[in-house]
């Protein structure tokens, strides 16, 4: 499928949803679209594989027919066989009462029993499909909302409404993880922009997700060695819908490399169960990535909270777009967390550094940290100035890049990446100024194909250029007093072009000598005329 069929399939999608929300809030509505989104690609990928495994023996019916339910119906002495080989080939089951295609149908034929079945087949893939992984997966989807209507008649109707339009606008596509997955990310784009800051929650922009996972992906101790052949795990610890995430996959892959686990942290559990689905909705299998709900500042997963220093998990890759400058409650206990215990904790009014820190804390020896903080990280005192000179005088902080405003749905102001090393090359700090490279879209800003390569190359070379780019010097910095403000180092101003008034003198001169002839010139043909000359 070209890019132009993956955004017409976006567009349709968002016009249906446009279409039938009606009354209901557009976050609402959001979670039953993307629901039956990855209900259709759950049941697709399932048939096409319960098609190539069973092979002859997979039942002809008629149209609008049911394959998979005639073979359960034939051969019910099988089907626990037949489910335990699925599960070993596709990672779960649905059952045929639950395929997308049997509850299209029902809303083709206006069926009563829709919403029965949908309420059922959601229970089955949280409860049964995955085993125990997807508990909760569709727990904010509330199929007996009045939103969707005052009696079960009513709701019944408005979901046979919204499957039979999302059931007609897919008719004409493919089905496969890269084409719904495009319209997943494209829907949740949607969603946030009509959001407003609440976008902030689940959402990074595609095109500053780009400029993070390309960095990430380029070797962690000289970029201009090229792209990592393999990232052993990722982490992002605000981890959103996990378009980040998957963008980072997408990016190493796309340069012959592989990738293992990817790892999430999400807080909002609406938001948690988006990047579970949009995992599974792009292709990546449930033994591939791990999305746990939970607060990464209070350090709640378990996962993270190993005893012994060696088993501690580390991560060759960490990307972060955390909420810009969150309130938090520190205890007194904070200050002796591992994590912080070498640097300091975070103001209360900020916990922008508690976030680098606890992503830093868990990155390998050998890995790459991309974070977005608000510029204020760069500049503050404080609490915040002693955690950036520690960093600063350990050789962590390795680049600093500041982007366009207006980037955010969630926010207008400026943000700028972070890079962080553990172990790195250079003894400098590599600072770009990308703020004015952008285009405009609407009523937001954002970085084009050009201004993401731009950005990238240059950390990729180190290069340096006038007003864009310039390495330096610990001692500089030193005698900056560890302030970082970008504008201190690369300024987009440029100097105004000195006059020489000496030649601009001549030149009024010449002009002025060009005028009198030309004066003359015209008297002449004047008194030839008998008219009056000009004075």
């Amino acid at each position: 499928m070209t890019d132009a069929q993956q955004k017409d399939l976006g567009k349709i999608l968002w016009a249906i949803a446009d279409q039938l929300r009606g009354a209901m809030n557009a976050d609402d509505f959001r979670d039953y679209m993307l629901a039956f989104l990855f209900l259709r690609y759950l049941s697709d990928n399932y048939e096409a594989a319960a098609r190539r495994e069973l092979g002859a023996d997979w039942p002809t019916v008629a149209a609008g027919g049911n394959a998979l339910q005639a073979f359960y119906d034939q051969n019910p002495d099988d089907i626990a066989e037949f489910e335990d080989m699925m599960r070993k080939r596709v990672h779960y089951v649905i059952q045929p009462q639950h395929l997308w295609s049997h509850i299209a149908e029902l809303a083709r034929n206006q069926s009563d029993d829709l919403l029965t079945t949908l309420r059922g087949g959601f229970k089955y893939i949280e409860e049964e499909s995955f085993g125990d992984s997807f508990d909760g997966l569709f727990s904010e989807i509330n199929l007996d909302s009045e939103k969707l209507g005052k009696n079960q008649a009513e709701r019944n109707k408005k979901l046979t409404a919204i499957v039979g339009k999302i059931a007609e606008g897919l008719r004409e596509f493919s089905t496969d993880s890269d084409t719904l997955g495009d319209a997943y990310e494209y829907l949740i784009g949607q969603f946030a922009a009509g959001s407003g800051k609440k976008a902030g929650e689940f959402y990074t922009p595609q095109q500053v997700s780009s400029v993070l996972s390309g960095i990430v992906a380029l070797d962690s101790q000289d970029p201009a060695l090229g792209h990592k052949k393999r990232l052993g795990s990722v982490l992002d610890m605000t981890s959103g819908s996990g378009s980040l995430l998957l963008n980072v996959r997408r990016t190493v892959e796309a340069h012959g490399g592989s990738i293992g686990k990817i790892y999430g942290q999400e807080k909002n559990i609406t938001t948690y169960n988006l990047a579970r689905m949009n995992m599974l909705l792009h292709g990546v299998k449930d033994t591939e990535f791990e999305i746990f709900h939970g607060d990464t500042l209070s350090n709640d997963w378990p996962l993270f909270n190993e005893e012994n220093p060696a088993k501690k998990p580390q991560f060759d890759a960490v990307v972060a777009n955390p909420p810009f400058s969150l309130r938090w409650e520190p205890s007194e206990a904070t200050a002796q967390d591992a994590r912080f215990k070498s640097y300091g904790v975070a103001p209360k009014s900020a916990a922008d550094f508690a976030f680098l820190l606890h992503g830093f804390h868990y990155l390998s020896q050998e890995g790459t940290m991309a974070i977005i903080l608000p510029h204020g990280v760069l500049f503050r005192g404080g609490a915040e100035e002693r955690i950036r000179r520690k960093l600063l005088e350990d050789g962590n902080i390795d680049t600093i890049i500041g982007l366009p405003s207006n980037l955010f749905y969630s926010t207008g102001i400026p943000v700028a990446i972070l890079v962080l090393k553990k172990c790195k090359k250079f003894d400098d700090v590599l600072f770009i100024n990308a703020s004015e490279h952008f285009g405009k879209k609407k009523r937001q800003n954002e970085l084009r194909p050009q201004d993401i390569e731009k950005i990238l190359k240059t950390y990729e070379g180190r290069t340096e250029e006038a007003h864009y780019s310039r390495r330096v010097s610990m001692d500089e910095i030193r005698e900056n007093g560890y302030n970082l403000n970008i504008t201190r180092y690369v300024s987009t101003d440029h100097a105004e072009e000195e006059l020489d008034l000496q030649a601009i003198h001549g030149q009024l001169v010449s002009i002025e000598e060009r005028l009198q002839a030309a004066k003359a010139q015209h008297n002449a043909f004047l008194a030839e005329l008998g008219l009056e000359l000009l004075p």
